[in-house]
């Protein structure tokens, strides 16, 4: 055996032990089923013996009574066998389909999980793949694959010792086949995992290609890509059909091959048993019984070798699945956190360096010779309570990272920042971002009611609730003249409501979960100019006595903050007031002088 066998082997091992593992919270339910199982296996070969007494001891004799009593006996066997098939098939499935939904619902908790980093680097279709048909391939295996295989295995213990007590010499003939069998399907073995290997990944390269691009479909019919689109679909789909073609033709190879050595196996058993027959040696009832048996025999091979691909494709898939459960990203959490409900609104970065591509903290040298691959370099300030804080800047300088840092959706490599005065990481992630409210220029809406987009399922918010944070922003404006209201459908992304009814209602959210601080990035750039003189009266009232941070291209929105940080390159150029800046006549100054020209000639 070679040493890829040998590992191939031993990862099965592995992972059918970690799939099994999903069984036993219903081990107690799992006995039952084996016990059922076994004894359905029992009756199987039990029919076959039954047929023989029949025929050599009543129908030869002309034992009516006892014929009657034999044909009984075998519809009661027949009865037994189908209620407890039934039973065990029910039982089985609703089994596996428990086991389904706990790791279904363990991987999409461990996705839910992982930082923002993890979604940098994983295409949501490949995600999707894991959550849905990689999860799906594992069905059988824990429904019934498991109890399956042991009743197919005892039912060869069955069938076997039925055939040696009735006559060894045809049962070693039925069995001389068997070498054959086992060779044909270790060959089948050794090319099918490969295949189902690539299948699965042709599978999840598809799913990725049809999420992006289905997502993405405004702007693929905007620049004319279709035909250029549809070529590559093309390819992907090929690959796809390529691979599931190369698993139907192995197939095809293998189950003819069964079928011929089992006939094979029959065929002797009927010449050998006829002859012996023909000769005295063997009875009737005997003949015809090992004839069924021969067909018995080679029933449960076939059920474990048509088993044995399920579990390969269900490999495949495991390797996949438990690949992404091994992969943790996540953010660690303090064991011990600090309890926060309300925050006093402190806001400080100390010396704070971050870069999307490393996890390792920066070397004297890399700070001096590196500095280009660092979005943020060595950045400071502080935001007392209450106060508003604006982040001004060109496009890449850095400010929407300064909001998933203070967010923590991602770790800083070097540094420190606070709330109120504690580092962040001693919060949980849970309690740090409910007391800080964050507005987006995308708004992403999900599918569902207006109220249900407002108030994100949490059952502690009253419509009462929701209808006065609207009044508050003025969105009641529009919803009220939507036909459902507040139960109107918004659709997938919300895209039954304009992108400045989209941003209202991200505002509405943000004013019903009441946080402490306020996160502001490029919330009104995409609203009408009216709009956004709504937005601003109800934003008056929304920061009263808040802490804010707010992000903004248009410098005439954010001239009354307390303190505004210009960000160049990655570091903090210039911070001050409106006019503490403009009186420094620097970067800030260029800014607000070009954009006023920009309005004037507007």
């Amino acid at each position: 055996m070679s040493d890829k066998e040998k590992d191939s082997q031993g990862l099965d091992g592995k992972l059918l032990r970690r799939i099994i593992r999903f069984l036993l919270p219903y081990k107690y339910w799992v006995a039952l089923a084996f016990v059922t199982v076994i004894t359905a296996a029992f009756l199987g070969p039990l029919r076959p013996k039954l047929v023989q007494l029949a025929i050599d001891e009543h129908v030869v004799q002309g034992d009516m009574d006892g014929l009657q009593r034999m044909v009984s006996l075998l519809f009661i066997v027949l009865f037994a066998e189908g209620v407890l098939s039934f039973f065990n098939t029910y039982l089985t499935q609703w089994i596996g389909q428990q086991a389904i939904y706990d790791l279904r619902h363990k991987v999409y908790r461990h996705i839910q999980k992982q930082s923002l980093s993890f979604f940098d680097r994983n295409p949501i279709g490949r995600l999707i793949t894991r959550v849905t048909s990689d999860v799906e391939s594992l069905s059988n295996v824990l429904s019934a694959g498991v109890v399956t295989i042991l009743g197919d295995l005892f039912k060869l213990i069955f069938i076997a010792y039925f055939m040696f007590t009735l006559n060894w010499v045809l049962a070693l003939v039925t069995l001389a086949v068997l070498p054959i069998m086992i060779r044909v399907t270790f060959w089948f073995r050794a090319v099918v995992r490969d295949q189902y290997r690539e299948t699965r990944k042709q599978v999840a390269r598809l799913n990725s290609f049809l999420q992006e691009h289905v997502t993405g479909m405004q702007i693929v019919q905007l620049f004319g890509r279709e035909k250029a689109e549809m070529a590559r679909f093309e390819e992907i789909n090929n690959d796809h059909r390529a691979a599931q073609i190369k698993t139907i033709f192995y197939f095809a190879l293998f189950w003819p091959a069964i079928d011929i050595v089992a006939s094979t196996a029959l065929g002797l058993v009927i010449w050998i048993g006829g002859l012996r027959a023909l000769g005295g040696t063997l009875t009737l009832g005997v003949l015809i019984a090992f004839i069924q048996y021969a067909r018995q025999f080679f029933e449960p091979i076939r059920n474990l070798s048509d088993q044995y691909n399920t579990l390969q494709s269900a490999m495949a898939g495991a390797e996949r699945i438990f690949g992404l459960l091994d992969h943790q990203q996540s953010l660690p959490e303090s064991g011990s956190p600090v309890a926060i409900e309300r925050a006093k609104g402190k806001i400080e970065f100390r010396n704070v360096w971050f870069r999307y591509d490393s996890a390792e903290p920066p070397s004297d040298e890399e700070s001096e010779h590196r500095e280009e691959s660092w979005v943020l370099k060595n950045v400071s300030f502080v935001v007392n309570p209450g106060e508003s804080c604006a982040i001004v800047g060109a496009t890449g300088a850095g400010k929407t990272t300064i909001i998933s840092l203070l967010l923590r959706f991602y770790d800083i490599q070097k540094g420190q920042i606070l709330l109120d005065d504690i580092d962040i990481k001693e919060y949980a992630l849970q309690d740090l971002r409910h007391v800080i409210g964050l507005v987006l220029q995308d708004v992403f809406l999900f599918s569902g009611s207006i109220e249900k987009n407002i108030t994100l399922g949490n059952e502690s918010i009253t419509r009462e609730m929701v209808v006065e944070a609207a009044r508050l922003i003025e969105a009641d404006r529009f919803i009220d003249r939507l036909p459902d209201g507040y139960d109107q459908n918004v659709r997938e992304r919300g895209m039954v409501l304009s992108f400045g009814q989209r941003q209202l209602l991200s505002f509405v959210r943000a004013v019903v979960y009441n946080p402490s601080i306020l996160v502001l990035d490029e919330a009104t750039s995409s609203v009408d100019t009216a709009s956004e003189e709504v937005i601003q009266r109800a934003l008056e009232k929304l920061l009263e006595g808040r802490t804010s941070i707010v992000i903004a291209h248009r410098l005439s929105t954010i001239q009354h903050a307390d303190n505004i940080l210009v960000m160049h390159k990655g570091q903090i150029h210039e911070q001050g007031n409106h006019q503490q800046l403009l009186a420094i006549d620097g970067l800030y100054r260029k800014l607000y002088e070009l954009q006023y020209k920009e309005q004037e000639a507007a």
